[in-house]
This record gives C-alpha cells, structure tokens and sequence, in this order.
C-alpha cells in the first residue's frame, strides 16, 4: 500500500513543514517534513521541491515498514500507522505491542496501544489523531 493524500496530508499537518533547519524537541536537526539525517545542519535551507523530495524518500521508507510488518489493512489504517512509524521510528513501531495486537487482529486492544505513546505529554493530541484515524473516526492531525 501506499500513503493515502489524505494521510499525506495529515501527516504534513502533524509534522509541520520548514524550509530551514531547526533543532526539534530533543535537539536534533530538521528540516523539511521532519526529515533528519546527517546532511541536516545550522543554515541549512532547501526548497519546496527538496522538501518533497525528501518526504517521498522518507515515505517510501516507513510505508514499506507497514507494509512488511502487518497483513491486509484498510486505507486509514495504514496511513495511520505510517504517521505512527514516522514519527517513532521503524524500530520502535516494529517492536511495539500495537503492531502484536494488529496482526492478532485485536483491533480494540490495538486501538488503546496508542495512548501508551504519550510520550512526550506534548505528543498527546497528535498520538489521538492517529488512534482516531486508525479506527476510522475522525481524520484530523490532532485529537482533543
């Protein structure tokens, strides 16, 4: 499967989109569609087609995680879970109990596996969001 432009989209709103490198909440540098490597420095600029660029090469990355990590699921589903592992990393989501309720087709257990990654507090309206499109509810990048 691949992202959806409304999962695009909320992704986009979640992460937010700068031009220039910042240093994000735990001091690393960004840019663009909270995109990070070593490339990624003070000064740095790039432009909206860098930025893309480098969202669709992000994407590819964490898509293809979901993709080998869980059996069929439904379009929110998965770009759901696509903003999960953007956001936590592939290690993180490949590891997580919400991954082993989903493929136990425990969807309601999954569902509450979302409010265990509160974690910073400030994640907490972002994580609902996710929940919130993964049970095909609500498709807004922040949940109260």
């Amino acid at each position: 499967m691949k992202t959806s432009q409304q999962g695009l989209d909320l992704l986009i709103a979640r992460e937010g989109k700068r031009n220039d490198a910042y240093l994000d909440s735990v001091g690393v540098w960004t840019i663009g569609v909270g995109h990070t490597g070593p490339e990624v420095h003070a000064g740095l600029h790039w432009t909206d087609d860098q930025v893309a660029d480098a969202l669709r090469a992000d994407l590819d990355r964490f898509e293809a995680a979901v993709n080998t990590a869980t059996a069929a699921l439904t379009q929110h589903q998965f770009d759901a879970l696509v903003s999960f592992a953007f956001n936590v990393g592939v290690g993180a989501f490949t590891s997580s109990t919400l991954l082993k309720n989903i493929n136990a087709k425990l969807f309601d257990e999954a569902e509450t596996q979302f409010d265990r990654w509160h974690i910073p507090p400030e994640i907490t309206r972002r994580r609902n969001g996710e929940r919130e499109q993964f049970k095909g509810t609500h498709y807004v990048a922040q949940y109260p």
